[in-house]
């Protein structure tokens, strides 16, 4: 088994995002609300419950998840909800005061002060793993608790386990949904350490998928349930081939391989397929082909950003039903070359397909796009802006520097974000012709992190390029 263990952090963490995906995993895996599995359970939804749960006794099956906040009133909503009987009280950790809407108070001081009893918890879902293939946060980036707890989990995790795969289900600042006014500041923050510490990084955006269920779905006004039943969708079709048997099986490490060309460059843009209004549902044809069309169509993407103003650098497929692998590959080579003007020309053969023959609940075929495309510097833009709106005024700051933050922390954080941009925007321009630029580039990058430590005579160590 390739064992991953969740972690939920902050309110969109875990009330919005991982509760829909913990429904819907459920669904596929018979599993009903109190863990019990179903009697008619196939072997197919039995054969890999151990990615992503333990048994316990009684032949009960318990998420191998770890749910945190700094108030006790958001995990309160879980241990009364649908799924109270089925997670582990002691992997529910919180504090009593809250983040309040800032990103310091989780990451150094409210934070700080629970990381050891939330490190205790994680320790031990992971000792209890056969293979641990590595973990992923579900957080959002707007507030204190998902963006400051969650990013310094991150670091505390990367340290301990740096040879495991670390992968994110991030909720970005949307462009016209703002619930704080601090927002900018939080995410700027959480971006320094996510660029460092995370192997992947999935970005959702709530403006985007509330474009899809009103554009693409027609609901009006839609819940917070629909806007979440698409998240979980993402979440589910990306770890499908850790829980099913495929025909082309995929992990998380072999999706990185293929998706991250340079380490800084892990943000991915996600989207899912067959995306169509229920009552138009009896005219969809959910073949090979249609899927595909829907993958590529940036209506579909669940992040503010136009996947044709920028380009692809990396694309992951995952198809799911009883469908033929030469379809697939057919039907990925006609998008291909119908699209060949937003992909880069200087990675070849750069789209991954994956299939596996199990279908989720109600449908008959599905599929998941991870795209890796430089038009995601859309969304790093926007906040970059915003950021130094307020940051050149210095308002707000007075609230991070009480909880023993120093303004150049925010002066590098920006200034990282800002180099992001920079990079994707110069793999974005970059074309065959610049080849030998790009190869000296990337030696001269590789050379420096080659580099030995000298030592000066202090204990000191440092890199000199």
């Amino acid at each position: 088994m390739r064992e991953i263990v969740s972690i939920q952090c902050g309110q969109a963490g875990i009330n919005q995002i991982s509760t829909a995906f913990w429904q819907t995993i459920i669904g596929e895996h018979g599993i009903d609300g109190s863990g019990q599995l179903s009697p008619n359970a196939t072997k197919s939804e039995t054969d890999r419950l151990d990615v992503f749960f333990n048994e316990a006794s009684g032949g009960k099956y318990v998420p191998r998840a770890v749910c945190v906040d700094l108030e006790p009133a958001t995990l309160d909503t879980i241990r009364s909800g649908e799924l109270r009987g089925l997670f582990r009280p002691d992997n529910m950790i919180s504090g009593q005061s809250g983040a309040g809407n800032n990103w310091a108070k989780g990451f150094y001081t409210e934070g700080a002060e629970l990381m050891e009893s939330v490190m205790d918890v994680i320790r031990r879902e992971a000792e209890q793993a056969d293979s641990l293939q590595g973990f992923q946060l579900a957080h959002s980036l707007g507030g204190g608790t998902g963006s400051g707890l969650g990013t310094l989990l991150l670091t505390k995790i990367k340290e301990e386990y740096p040879d495991r795969m670390l992968s994110t289900y991030s909720v970005l600042p949307s462009p016209k949904v703002s619930d704080t006014v601090t927002e900018p500041y939080n995410a700027v923050l959480s971006f320094h350490q996510l660029v460092d510490n995370a192997d992947a990084t999935f970005c959702l955006d709530n403006e985007a998928l509330y474009d899809i269920c009103t554009g693409t779905l027609k609901i009006q006004q839609p819940p917070y349930k629909d806007l979440n039943h698409l998240i979980s969708m993402v979440m589910t079709g990306v770890t499908t081939c850790l829980r099913f048997p495929g025909q082309l099986n995929g992990d998380l490490r072999k999706m990185c391989v293929n998706l991250v060309p340079f380490p800084r460059l892990h943000f991915f843009t996600v989207g899912i397929a067959p995306l169509y209004a229920p009552q138009s549902a009896q005219f969809q044809n959910l073949g090979v082909q249609e899927l595909t069309q829907q993958l590529f169509n940036p209506a579909n993407v669940m992040a503010a950003c136009n996947h044709h103003n920028g380009r692809y650098l990396t694309v992951s497929t995952i198809f799911r039903g009883k469908i033929s692998t030469k379809e697939v590959e057919d039907s990925i080579q006609v998008a291909k070359k119908k699209y060949s003007q937003y992909f880069v020309e200087w990675i070849p053969n750069n789209i991954q397909t994956t299939v596996c023959n199990v279908p989720p609940k109600g449908l008959s075929t599905s599929a998941t796009f991870i795209a890796n495309s430089t038009a995601v510097q859309e969304l790093f833009s926007r906040t970059a802006s915003q950021f130094s709106l307020m940051f050149k005024r210095r308002a707000f700051l007075h609230w991070y520097i009480n909880e023993g933050m120093d303004v150049m922390e925010f002066s590098e954080a920006e200034s990282n974000l800002l180099d992001l941009i920079s990079e994707y925007q110069q793999y974005q321009e970059v074309s065959v012709d610049d080849d030998e630029d790009m190869a000296a580039y990337a030696d001269q990058e590789l050379a420096y992190d080659d580099q030995p430590m000298e030592d000066d005579n202090n204990g000191n160590y440092s890199q000199y390029p």
